[in-house]
């Protein structure tokens, strides 16, 4: 398993969080639904600091590196400040379900 780690600066971009929290509810999270070797994904933010990113699991190397359906890059006009790629060690599976966390957090509230 794979577990790939993005995060922007929103300081200098074209975007700002609230924008892409409604690309996110709007688009993003059906987009995301059914995309192979994909076992999770969060998407993360931090107003204070100005910043947004992602956080990926994914079944297999291979997996990882499709092209995932995002338009993030172009919305916020530059590539992540930091991409990061990791090995998952040891994946411990949580007693809820993907669909029991799905449309939760601040885009939906």
């Amino acid at each position: 398993m794979i577990l790939r780690f993005v995060l922007w600066s929103l300081a200098d971009s074209k975007t700002t969080i609230q924008e892409l929290r409604r690309y996110l509810r709007d688009e993003l999270v059906d987009a995301f639904a059914d995309v192979p070797g994909l076992r999770f994904k969060a998407w993360i933010s931090d107003e204070t600091t100005e910043r947004w990113g992602a956080v990926y699991l994914w079944e297999s190397a291979e997996a990882a590196e499709r092209e995932a359906p995002s338009r993030a890059r172009e919305l916020i006009g530059k590539d992540p400040d930091i991409g990061e790629t990791f090995d998952i060690e040891a994946p411990i599976e949580g007693r809820y379900l993907n669909e029991q966390l799905s449309r939760l957090g601040l885009a939906f509230e």
